[in-house]
């Protein structure tokens, strides 16, 4: 039995959980997976309901209880964060930052496939080509909201932003990535991404560790590159890359440039994971609020997340049921997206829930 925790939130977000959850219920039916869900209320409207201001945050977007009770979970599924008449990072902050430091979720995974059927950008590049992971230490780095404003609205204003990083929090992190690049059994390759030239503090903390646990995996290649390279080689060389391991900022940065290049944020999934704890995964795109209502948007990056939850829990506690259960997922994305116009909101040729449907019948009648 898994139990997941459900969280919709703004926009399109609702929608695209529900053909999520279609494919889950889908894939559960196939291998006999018991599964229980549970929708949590907890979004941008129900913020502005309980009295909480549009522009600087006021009350909890998320309570402590609610955090107390998602703890009891195996996995977190989300939809999407932002609301138009909130200002940005008052949601994304209150629910999503929160969550990721409180649940130590440690660990942000970016998978970058490109589809069978699915445009890319990238002349003369095919599915074969574009299939690496970023691994983006999660609950470090600029993000921790260390720092400060002096003289704020004169001439003289001053503002630092710290980039606190702990050689406690690199090594998780990339001791994560070898692992992850030992279970793929694709390239054996693992590429340290950062700006050691001129970060040369935080960088030499992250190269070192790095240096230090690569000789616990003798079989594994390694290699480093300046983010500014890795960003260049993501358009010349997707091909070279298999596993990359990088801090908060950068990978954040690059996992968006992956996203293009996989045919864009409708198709692009990732995961938020503790993996001794609960991991929350989620569709990259936003909120999305213009489509909100109109059956239009692509759920594919949501189904896609979907599949990363069940393998990833599947994973931690050794249940290939779900593991087959997330597979079976990722086949029936296989199977439906060349059947798709575009991966563009109101261009696939289908609805939102006709998509859906597309892959639980893909799910179905496979083998």
């Amino acid at each position: 039995m898994i139990r997941i925790a459900v969280i919709g939130g703004d926009g399109t977000g609702p929608e695209v959980v529900a053909e999520g959850l279609k494919a889950l219920s889908a894939a559960a039916e196939k291998v006999g997976l018991d599964y229980q869900v549970k929708e949590f209320d907890i979004n941008g409207n129900r913020y502005l309901k309980m009295g909480g201001s549009p522009d600087e945050p006021t009350i909890p977007v998320i309570t402590d209880e609610e955090i107390e009770e998602l703890k009891t979970f195996d996995a977190i599924y989300l939809g999407a964060v932002g609301h138009p008449d909130i200002a940005p990072g008052i949601l994304e902050k209150g629910l999503l930052l929160r969550l990721r430091f409180e649940l130590d979720q440690y660990v942000n995974l970016r998978p970058v496939t490109l589809y069978p059927g699915v445009p890319c950008p990238l002349a003369g590049k095919s599915p074969e080509d574009i299939d690496f992971v970023v691994v983006r230490e999660n609950t470090e780095g600029i993000y921790t909201g260390m720092g400060g404003v002096q003289y704020k609205g004169t001439p003289q204003e001053v503002s630092t932003q710290i980039n606190c990083t702990t050689r406690f929090g690199a090594e998780r992190v990339i001791r994560y990535a070898f692992e992850t690049c030992k279970k793929r059994n694709k390239k054996k390759r693992i590429t340290l991404v950062h700006k050691t030239n001129v970060l040369t503090y935080v960088g030499q903390t992250w190269f070192n560790t790095f240096q230090q646990v690569a000789k616990e995996y003798p079989d594994i290649e390694t290699d480093y590159n300046h983010v500014d390279a890795c960003c260049m080689w993501f358009v010349k060389n997707p091909e070279y890359y298999d596993v990359i391991v990088t801090d908060n900022m950068f990978g954040d940065i690059i996992t968006d440039l992956g996203a293009i290049i996989q045919g864009g944020l409708g198709v692009a999934a990732g995961g938020n994971i503790n993996p001794k704890g609960v991991s929350m995964f989620e569709p990259i795109g936003g909120s999305a609020p213009k489509y909100t209502g109109k059956n239009v948007i692509n759920p594919i990056a949501a189904i896609a997340a979907m599949a990363m939850l069940l393998r990833e829990i599947g994973e931690n506690k050794g249940d290939e049921k779900l593991k087959e259960a997330g597979n079976r997922i990722e086949e029936g994305i296989k199977a439906t997206t060349p059947k798709m116009k575009s991966q563009s909101a109101g261009k696939m040729g289908f609805s939102t829930t006709q998509v859906g449907d597309l892959v639980a019948d893909a799910i179905r009648s496979a083998n």
